[in-house]
């Protein structure tokens, strides 16, 4: 069920559109960043102030909640780590890659810590480690990342 937070802010957003009738018919994903509440609103923070436009999640998280990859159009209301929405993002485009192919410009604009893409793997290989042998998965090189871009479309 979805907290009513979620739902008046999905509802505010819609009323200053023009396209509200035919985005409400496509619905949304609320859905927060990270596996934390702290990194939750960290990565929330990032994206509300436009220094984050995309992300990166493993294939195998998205088989293990059922969830459809992300595609280009959805819209996500960005949650902190207490289910507060933070802000709405539209999806511009997706990827699939492996983790070793993942290329600076994607980790520039993932645009945590230093936004190098040394910094990217260090992170992000801590974050597979945490996350994936929870799901019966081991992080790997090869292992298929969703790349997703997006930006704000409401704060």
């Amino acid at each position: 069920m979805t907290d009513a937070r979620v739902l008046d802010y999905w509802e505010s957003f819609l009323a200053t559109r023009a396209d509200g009738d035919d985005l409400r018919a496509r619905g949304f994903l609320a859905d927060s960043f990270g596996d934390s509440g702290e990194l939750a609103d960290e990565l929330g923070a990032l994206i509300v102030s436009g220094v984050k436009t995309a992300t990166c999640s493993s294939v195998c998280e998205w088989e293990h909640t059922g969830g459809a990859i992300p595609r280009e159009g959805l819209m996500t209301i960005v949650i902190d780590g207490s289910g507060a929405p933070m802000c709405i993002i539209e999806t511009l485009a997706v990827e699939i890659m492996a983790y070793q192919d993942v290329t600076a410009e994607i980790a520039y604009a993932e645009g945590e810590g230093d936004r190098t893409l040394e910094y990217w793997r260090r992170v992000h290989w801590e974050y597979f480690s945490r996350v994936l042998p929870k799901l019966g998965h081991e992080p790997a090189l090869e292992m298929s990342l969703v790349c997703e871009h997006f930006r704000v479309v409401h704060r």
